[in-house]
């Protein structure tokens, strides 16, 4: 079928990167797994040079790691890296935050109102991480910045990655629909400081319930 007009056909390093990346930050692969040129070249239905290629791309994004005599493996994470990843978090969504809240149009903060809906439905915190991270994008999307866009997925995915459950499973959902609640107001209010402050002390949340979480493990 040819790509309808306007739409960008991905090559086929392009599908097979984004469909590991995809089921890796989903923990489909764990930790250590080894990923195999010829299972992979399978699965997609393709040839192991695209496997390959999309192999590097993901080494260079932190999430496979090429290893001399065992090829390509998932990449951990440390509790460290998540920690500085989370203050990576801050800076780079309160930036497309403040930058998005001026162009936000009726339509988006209606979006964002229906994820949270949705949220408030979900009984199964395993849903809950993507829901949140649902919300979010709905709210930095408008800021029209393709590349900080992409900074803020990537960092996020690496983050999700350790925390997802962790942090879900801690907090509950009551605190973070109550900040989320209050941050929708502040958007449509156009209250710029006062929303990005929130989301700085939102996000500064996590690492803490992350902190209390590991404390009583």
């Amino acid at each position: 079928m040819a790509p309808r007009t306007g739409e960008v056909r991905k090559s086929a390093p392009d599908l097979v990167r984004d469909g590991l990346r995809e089921a890796i930050l989903a923990g489909q692969y764990g930790e250590g797994q080894q990923l195999r040129q010829d299972e992979l070249a399978e699965q997609f239905g393709t040839s192991r040079i695209p496997v390959r290629e999309a192999l590097r791309q993901l080494e260079s994004e932190g999430l496979v790691e090429i290893q001399t005599n065992k090829g390509a493996v998932v990449k951990g994470i440390s509790i460290d890296d998540v920690f500085e990843l989370l203050d990576i978090r801050i800076a780079l969504e309160c930036r497309a935050l403040k930058l998005a809240i001026p162009n936000m149009a009726i339509e988006d903060l209606d979006v964002a109102e229906e994820v949270l809906a949705e949220y408030d439905r979900a009984p199964d915190p395993a849903l809950w991480g993507e829901m949140n991270w649902r919300f979010h994008w709905t709210l930095y999307s408008p800021c029209n910045r393709p590349r900080l866009l992409a900074m803020i997925e990537a960092n996020y995915g690496h983050v999700s990655r350790f925390i997802r459950r962790q942090v879900s499973s801690a907090t509950g959902k009551t605190k973070p629909q109550q900040d989320h609640v209050e941050l929708l107001r502040l958007c449509r209010e156009n209250e710029v400081d006062a929303a990005v402050a929130l989301l700085e002390k939102h996000i500064e949340q996590t690492q803490k319930s992350l902190r209390a979480t590991l404390r009583h493990r």
